[in-house]
């Protein structure tokens, strides 16, 4: 930010080198790019993976079909918690089940309920495909936004850290190029510049 501010004084300041003012113009259009570019490519990001997730959504939602199936007996393995669609913690019981596929067919096998005791007999509602195989239930439109909102916002740090980086680099050959200089300078000048009788 030095840079940029100093940008005015290092036009007109004698003492002035070329590098000084090259670094300030590098620092300000890496400013003017994270302002205004990582924004735009964060939102173009976030956009396409909401058209993404959308479409996925719709197809989910085509595909999948929630049906009523009757608890035979709980299954071994006990009680699972946590369902990562969902932000509250989700008791969740394996169960071998009883159910009619879409599709008109009878199906049976284990699934996942939400039921923290289920009974033989209980009704529950499970996720199928077509085929009356078990599925995970279609994704909701509220975590699509969260997802694109998240990808988006990603992208535009992602760019941001990306402009920051090049940034550094460029200064940092820069400096090592004005060291190199420096250090043949003090070269020629020799061992014993500035002394007495040496003739400086």
């Amino acid at each position: 930010m030095r840079a940029i501010g100093g940008l005015w004084r290092w036009r007109h300041n004698p003492l002035r080198r070329g590098t000084d003012l090259v670094e300030s113009w590098v620092a300000l259009v890496a400013l003017l790019l994270i302002l205004l570019a990582a924004p735009l490519l964060g939102g173009l990001a976030g956009a396409a993976t909401e058209r993404a997730l959308q479409r996925s959504l719709q197809e989910q939602h085509r595909s999948r079909h929630e049906v009523t199936a009757t608890v035979v007996r709980e299954l071994t393995g006990g009680t699972l918690t946590v369902d990562p669609e969902t932000t509250a913690r989700d008791v969740r019981s394996r169960v071998l089940a009883e159910w009619t596929a879409p599709d008109g067919t009878e199906r049976h096998g284990p699934v996942m309920v939400r039921v923290q005791d289920p009974r033989p007999g209980d009704r529950v509602r499970i996720w199928t495909d077509d085929r009356g195989r078990v599925v995970t239930r279609p994704l909701d439109p509220g975590t699509a936004t969260t997802h694109a909102v998240l990808a988006g916002f990603g992208a535009a740090v992602l760019t941001a850290c990306l402009v920051e980086g090049v940034r550094r680099l460029v200064v940092w050959r820069m400096v090592r190029r004005r060291y190199a200089r420096w250090d043949r300078a003090w070269e020629q000048a020799g061992p014993d510049w500035g002394r007495t009788g040496t003739g400086s």
